[in-house]
């Protein structure tokens, strides 16, 4: 729409609008545990650059003291993410610089931390022998909470967002706590583009390489010497859904990763695998469909389709907003779901 002509006549118009001002603050934090300092602050104060550039502030260590200087709101989410940050060390908690960037995406939601903190109810974490991982965007909160008490949940939503790492992170700790005595890891071996016949080695040599994010979900949670010795046992199994044909999973927790690539047929059969004291998580992005004829043959857009709002079923939808990854995969995912189809 173009400017308006000027004209002759005098013309009744509001007042232009002030231009609103950004008004500047200077705040110090203090920190008591200098033994916190050092992981706080970041090799060569790495974690504090990462603040500044992200918030547009001015960071300055002074001892067991910070400096933050710049706009107020900028400011204000600055001495937050900071207080988060030493809090979570506090807890022995891990941070690096994935944890960083999450807390700073979600210092636009102050009410976030305290709920991960449990200042409302029970803290949300998920213990395992080698960490506790607490939420890192959003949307992971009321899926670690579905994790921990419903029977059937579906994550969908882009890479990158840690639909399967948590469900990962859950089935072991259950596994660890004895809620359940078996940990069954699957997913589909679709060829996306090569064909698995090619590949060297046994039917487990060829589909291991489809498999391998499991495994190091599972590394990342466990000492990889018990990892070694559940798998061996078959505490852990790590399979292709063709092989679930058959069974009945009790006492287990079920994951089913890249499940947007499973046939409704296939899709059925993993579900009515269900059996007592049993947990399942499907998780997908139906927008990478690699099996022929794309996303209308999709088991997975059809169960969630049929079952959701199902009494025992849970639904997490995951956005760009809720990528973990370094923040360029975020902006890669806004990016491609922008385009049309």
């Amino acid at each position: 729409m173009g400017r308006r002509p000027h004209s002759a006549a005098p013309a009744i118009s509001p007042p232009p609008s002030p231009q609103r001002e950004i008004r500047r603050a200077r705040v110090e934090v203090a920190f008591e545990d200098q033994s916190l300092l050092v992981p706080l602050f970041g090799q060569f104060d790495a974690n504090l650059v990462q603040v500044e550039n992200r918030l547009g502030v001015f960071v300055a260590a002074r001892g067991d003291k910070v400096q933050i200087e710049g706009p107020e709101d900028s400011v204000a989410r600055a001495r937050d993410v900071l207080q988060t940050m030493y809090d979570r060390l506090a807890r022995g908690q891990d941070l690096d610089s994935g944890a960083i960037e999450s807390l700073i995406m979600m210092s636009n939601e102050p009410t976030l931390e305290g709920i991960i903190a449990g200042d409302d109810g029970p803290p949300v974490m998920i213990r395992t022998r080698r960490k506790t991982i607490v939420p890192r965007s959003a949307g992971q909160i009321p899926y670690m909470r579905q994790l921990a008490h419903d029977e059937i949940i579906f994550a969908l939503g882009p890479a990158g967002t840690g639909k399967t790492y948590l469900a990962v992170a859950q089935a072991v700790s259950q596994l660890i706590t004895g809620s359940v005595q078996r940990l069954i890891l699957s997913r589909p071996a679709v060829e996306a583009g090569e064909k698995i016949g090619f590949l060297p080695g046994d039917m487990k040599e060829k589909v291991d390489p489809y498999l391998r994010p499991l495994y190091d979900a599972l590394y990342d949670c466990m000492p990889p010497e018990q990892v070694e010795r559940h798998l061996a046992s078959g505490v852990i199994e790590v399979a292709p859904i063709a092989f679930m044909r058959g069974r009945t999973l009790a006492d287990a927790f079920v994951i089913l990763d890249e499940a947007q690539n499973t046939t409704r047929e296939q899709m059925k059969m993993f579900l009515t695998r269900f059996g007592q004291n049993s947990r399942m998580v499907v998780c997908g992005d139906p927008r990478q469909v690699d099996i022929p004829g794309g996303d209308a043959s999709s088991g997975l857009a059809d169960a969630v389709g049929r079952l959701e709002g199902v009494e025992g079923v849970a639904v997490s939808r995951f956005t760009a907003a809720d990528v973990v990854r370094h923040p360029i995969v975020g902006r890669i995912v806004e990016a491609y779901e922008g385009k049309a189809e």
